[in-house]
């Protein structure tokens, strides 16, 4: 049996036919900083995943590479049969091409990374990886290198499990050491967990999303509420749109889709932008606190416990500045009490 699973999310609903910037881009202000960030383009996001159909009209052109770490097909085979890898992709990089939806970074690169493989259990269908297949697409992601020497700038995981692999947090501290910034979804146990009780004093943990070298994403609803699947922690970082959230799919083309995995691709996506205005801006190369620190900035405190928001929601409009005498070695992981 898997150690990790696709974090349990819900299907809304699903189309062949849309032609709209999701909700979600619009919530955080993507579009508002297209033009400054050159819309993510030269930046590499690996989504580890289930997969991602390639051929979609949306993704076929930002995917940059390829690798199956499961058992199943060969090495380049990155069929996506639950859908899940696909919808993610899309939040984080879907083209802009007139037709279908427009990702938060529409110029940015994808490197599918597919850990998760078809599993039966009790007859039901479910979706799963090992500790080994993770930890491998981990530091292959840390190694790559691309056709013009690009490398892993954001990875992407909206996959967890209840426990903690000692291996696997070495493997995310690897990529942290290497200047990339992980992302991960914090988990869709709140209110199985609490039993209904919506109130955010749980500690529901949910791996690598619990680790505290990563971003972990709650997820918050297009009006600003909180659904009560959201996993609440402190080492929940920041939130973002994780409900009725419109995307790329397999089939059919498109669905809306609900959980943090949802969350997690549009921070995914904003930090790609981040890092293209902010070096730029700059002139030099951000390290991965510094990009941590770029998104804190860009947080709305909600007014509730930190717990459920982290440090608040993302909106991408702001300055990029860093801290005179602040040392970029140095990264703090504790939530905000409070955010001005």
């Amino acid at each position: 049996m898997p150690d990790y699973r696709l974090i349990p999310y819900t299907i809304e609903s699903v189309t062949d036919t849309v032609n709209e910037i999701p909700e979600g881009v619009k919530m955080i202000q993507a579009p508002e900083i297209w033009a400054e960030s050159k819309k993510g383009a030269g930046v590499v996001v690996a989504v580890i995943d289930s997969g991602c159909e390639i051929d979609h009209r949306d993704l076929k052109d930002c995917i940059i590479g390829k690798r199956n770490f499961t058992d199943e097909g060969s090495q380049e085979d990155v069929t996506d049969s639950s859908g899940h890898g696909t919808h993610v992709a899309g939040t984080i990089a879907a083209i802009e091409n007139r037709s279908g939806v427009v990702g938060v970074a529409p110029q940015a690169k994808l490197l599918i990374a597919k850990v998760m493989k078809q599993y039966i259990e009790n007859g039901e269908t479910s979706y799963g990886a090992s500790n080994k297949s993770i930890i491998e697409a981990i530091r292959f992601c840390v190694a790559w290198r691309g056709p013009n020497q690009e490398r892993v700038r954001v990875i992407n995981m909206s996959l967890g499990g209840k426990s903690h692999d000692a291996e696997l947090h070495k493997a995310v501290q690897e990529a942290v050491q290497n200047d990339i910034v992980v992302i991960c979804a914090a988990g869709n146990e709140g209110d199985i967990n609490r039993g209904g009780d919506c109130s955010p004093v749980g500690d529901e943990l949910s791996y690598p999303g619990a680790y505290p070298e990563v971003l972990s994403i709650g997820a918050i609803d297009l009006k600003g509420k909180f659904p009560c699947f959201t996993n609440t922690n402190l080492e929940v970082d920041l939130v973002a749109p994780g409900v009725n959230i419109m995307s790329t799919y397999n089939n059919p083309e498109y669905a809306t889709l609900s959980g943090t995995s949802m969350a997690a691709p549009h921070v995914a996506g904003a930090t790609a932008l981040l890092i293209n205005l902010c070096e730029k801006k700059f002139g030099r190369a951000f390290t991965e606190p510094e990009i941590y620190a770029q998104l804190i900035k860009r947080t709305h405190a909600l007014g509730n416990d930190p717990k459920l928001e982290g440090n608040g929601l993302l909106t991408l409009l702001g300055p990029c500045a860093v801290t005179a005498g602040a040392s970029p070695s140095v990264k703090l992981k504790e939530p905000a009490l409070s955010h001005s």
